[in-house]
């Protein structure tokens, strides 16, 4: 017996499938699937979850400076004139990053060989490049799920039963996180 089910796909399409999945359950927080591809789905999810709680808190807060342009009010960058060329005025700013510690960095590509790359687009549907922004999955494991399952030993989500598929009876199960 394998170690996996093979979904009746060839490997390529398998793990393109699962990607797409896992990354859909960790996003919405539950999908509707068969149960053959929810237990797929059970074990690299489960698998995310675990190394993102692993990793949540391992990292270090730093102060950085930072040269930025001056910009008007109206968002163009502030220009003077300086030995008879335009130059753009530049102002420092500090702010304070996370750096993730060599183990977590790890952690997060571990995620990224999985995730997707996910892109939020406006509710109003309007498919606008400026309006939609790009989502950090790891980031969103780190900060808001693992957070919930600091405290639990595994068992991150939970398949339940919806019934026969009409067209070839195909059992259909919804999986979430608990």
């Amino acid at each position: 017996m394998s170690g996996y089910r093979k979904l009746g796909r060839t490997s390529s399409q398998r793990k393109a499938l699962l990607r797409n999945q896992v990354t859909n359950l960790l996003y919405h927080g539950r999908i509707t699937t068969t149960d053959t591809k929810a237990k797929e789905i059970r074990k690299i999810a489960e698998h995310l979850i675990t190394l993102a709680v692993r990793e949540k808190d391992n990292y270090e807060t730093v102060t950085v400076t930072q040269k930025v342009p001056k910009k008007t009010a109206d968002g163009k960058r502030v220009k003077t004139v300086v030995d008879g060329k335009k130059v753009t005025e530049y102002e420092e700013i500090t702010k304070n990053i996370r750096k993730d510690k060599p183990s977590r960095l790890n952690a997060r590509r571990q995620m990224l060989k999985v995730l997707y790359p996910v892109v939020e687009v406006p509710a109003d549907g309007q498919k606008k490049r400026a309006l939609s922004k790009k989502i950090d999955m790891p980031a969103k494991l780190f900060d808001e799920i693992a957070p919930k399952y600091e405290n639990r030993k595994g068992g991150y989500t939970r398949i339940l039963k919806v019934g026969p598929r009409k067209g070839d009876g195909a059992e259909i199960v919804i999986i979430e996180l608990v």
